[in-house]
């Protein structure tokens, strides 16, 4: 083993990008000079398997210890077994800041990992405490080790260890220094690599999300409305916001769900990390896995490269699971995990990862019907729903039509290139008369057809006839003279719509359906009455 061996090897990982692919580099090649019986590394990393761990009673920095990351050699049992596991009694060493003399007591890998100091043994028979397995040395023919740190800008990131058929002097041990110099920065600069590309790819994935979050989430404008269920929703939007607190949101599809886990987000202590939404019903089964924990490049057919999941793209940030009644029963143990621990693995990956997000769900499903049915886990159930938040459809929210639909028509008016179209009365009670089973996406959707239908022209509703006739039957005519309507503001109207329909409940002593009730003599629906009745405040 020379010099120019020793360059060679640091030449050819000299360019590479990726530090799995320096670290493999860097073992084979020195396991290619064919006095090196095993080249191995280990890298400095937080503990994972402290609880495990066969050497816990010798660990005393119980929070980093040495990994076993890289490995290779050549066997002359029968068979030549190559020597690249990663696995077994030697992937975790303890840091050790001991003495020489006390070396035995953690290893010369942990000794070097610990004190940054080098270790030359010439003759391993003469040291046989050093030595973990004395056996697999003899059999294999071991007669020298030699092990150096691995310094990066005077940091020990690490150690890089040989074993050796060929008696090594101070003299390999000082070449083994220059080339572990080369090789901790190749190793550092691989991972610098890495981590500009993953950031890369999450920014490049929040731009996309984000983009995806204005043409949708922002298409509804901001949160319109003075009436006293949207005032309810947002005092508790105040209260739950400022938490980390799992939140689950319940209404109706169309209701602005997604609205009102934005505003959580925008008034919680995360509001500068993204809000990452994942559509729990649009994603295939086979792909959940994927699509909130990422895989790595070769993990199934299809996986052409290393892919971010949302989880750790929220990291810091919130995490809005929409429609997450949709979830699989059988991936809802895989979501729990995640939920209560902060931890995940990414598909064909074994490193854990920590994440720290907080969850904001949304469904239209009744989930307490869906945990008795068993087709949603009831921990799961419970994990997300600590503080539940409900947000009432549009039809028990017509006091809030009028500024809603004034909103979203200056804003179809405006995206359209249309000039600004007014809102009449007579389109205040068209819209009030109608029950929206698409809530406030149906009437956004409506206005946005009538601005294209009207074509600069007058505002038409396209609407239900039904609709518009149950919004007048409720009204008093209107007394003219000479023909001319005489013009009332809109709380004129309301307050004889409220007067209209009192008269009606006296009349029928507060009969509301059925034959002979208030909604028969106006003609309208009994479940149209009773969101009218509450809307205007109407007490027995």
């Amino acid at each position: 083993m020379n010099l120019e061996f020793l360059q060679s090897v640091a030449l050819s990982v000299a360019n590479e990008r990726s530090a799995k692919v320096v670290l493999r580099k860097i073992v084979e090649g020195l396991a290619s000079e064919p006095n090196v019986a095993l080249a191995r590394i280990w890298l400095t990393a937080a503990g994972d398997i402290c609880q495990n761990c066969s050497r816990e009673e010798e660990c005393r920095v119980k929070n980093r210890c040495l990994h076993l990351v890289a490995s290779d050699g050549h066997s002359i049992q029968p068979g030549k077994v190559r020597l690249n596991r990663l696995d077994g009694n030697y992937r975790r060493f303890p840091l050790s800041t001991q003495q020489a003399s006390s070396m035995e007591a953690t290893g010369k890998v942990g000794f070097i990992g610990g004190t940054g100091k080098a270790v030359l043994l010439n003759d391993v028979a003469e040291h046989p405490k050093w030595l973990r397995d004395p056996e697999w040395s003899r059999r294999e023919k071991i007669t020298s080790f030699a092990g150096q740190p691995l310094m990066f800008r005077s940091e020990i990131v690490g150690v890089l260890a040989i074993f050796s058929r060929a008696v090594l002097s101070s003299n390999h041990l000082a070449t083994l220094r220059a080339f572990s110099d080369n090789a901790a920065a190749a190793i550092a600069n691989a991972r610098a690599f890495e981590e500009i590309e993953q950031l890369h790819q999450k920014l490049e994935l929040e731009n996309e999300y984000l983009r995806g979050e204005v043409r949708e989430v922002h298409a509804f404008g901001d949160i319109v409305g003075q009436g006293s269920a949207l005032q309810k929703t947002l005092q508790q939007i105040e209260l739950v916001a400022p938490t980390d607190t799992s939140v689950l949101i319940l209404g109706e599809s169309g209701a602005g769900k997604e609205l009102i886990a934005l505003a959580i987000h925008e008034r919680s202590r995360r509001k500068n990390r993204s809000m990452i939404k994942v559509n729990c019903a649009s994603i295939p089964k086979e792909l959940f896995e994927s699509e909130f924990f990422g895989h790595v490049k070769g993990a199934f057919t299809g996986a052409l490269k290393d892919r971010t999941g949302r989880f750790q793209l929220a990291d810091g940030g919130t995490l809005f699971l929409d429609e997450v009644g949709d979830i699989p029963v059988e991936l809802q143990s895989k979501l729990l995990r995640v939920l209560q621990e902060g931890e995940f693995e990414r598909i064909g990956e074994d490193k854990t990862r920590r994440v720290d997000v907080r969850i904001i769900s949304a469904t239209n499903r009744d989930l307490k019907k869906e945990v008795e049915a068993k087709r949603f886990r009831r921990d799961l159930y419970f994990r997300l729903s600590v503080f539940p938040v409900e947000v009432a459809p549009l039809r028990n929210r017509v006091e809030d039509i009028p500024l809603l639909a004034e909103h979203f028509l200056k804003q179809a008016c405006r995206r359209l290139g249309m000039p600004a179209l007014p809102l009449k009365q007579k389109h205040v009670l068209q819209l009030q008369g109608y029950n929206w089973p698409g809530n406030i996406r149906e009437l956004q959707n409506v206005l946005e057809r009538a601005v294209i239908k009207s074509g600069g022209g007058a505002l038409q509703l396209d609407l239900p006839e039904v609709a518009t006739e149950e919004a007048v039957t409720w009204m008093p005519k209107v007394e003219t003279a000479n023909n001319n309507h005489e013009i009332r503001t809109y709380e004129q109207w309301k307050e004889m719509e409220k007067a209209n329909i009192l008269a009606a409940l006296r009349q029928t002593h507060w009969k509301v359906a059925g034959p002979g009730g208030a909604a028969e003599l106006l003609g309208t629906k009994p479940t149209t009455l009773a969101s009218r009745i509450k809307a205007l405040g109407i007490e027995k």
